[in-house]
């Protein structure tokens, strides 16, 4: 699926999700937000994937990220997937945090 495709073809409940992340300017209400919006197990989850994607960006085997983060290979494998073949949104982010530090 296309980057532009995506918004268009997520289901409603999503695409309002979405706007209301894109919304929040500052970074603490980001984190005020997903901490009434996720279960702690659900932001772990979160944190864990978006931790894996710089060092599978920097060509970090998967085994080593496992034993770095403690994130399951099988994680690792799926952020990987998602790198490869997903809509776009982990490199567009990346370059975004990147470009802000």
């Amino acid at each position: 699926m296309k980057r532009r495709e995506t918004i268009e073809r997520a289901e409603p409940a999503t695409a309002d999700l979405a706007q209301a992340f894109a919304s929040l300017d500052d970074p603490h209400d980001v984190v005020d937000f997903l901490v009434d919006l996720c279960t702690p197990a659900e932001l772990e989850a979160l944190a864990d994937r978006w931790a894996v994607v710089p060092l599978l960006v920097q060509g970090v085997p998967y085994r080593s990220i496992h034993e770095q983060t403690g994130v399951s290979v099988t994680t690792v494998g799926r952020v990987a997937r998602c790198l490869d073949h997903g809509t776009g949104g982990y490199r567009a982010a990346l370059r975004r945090h990147t470009a802000g530090s």
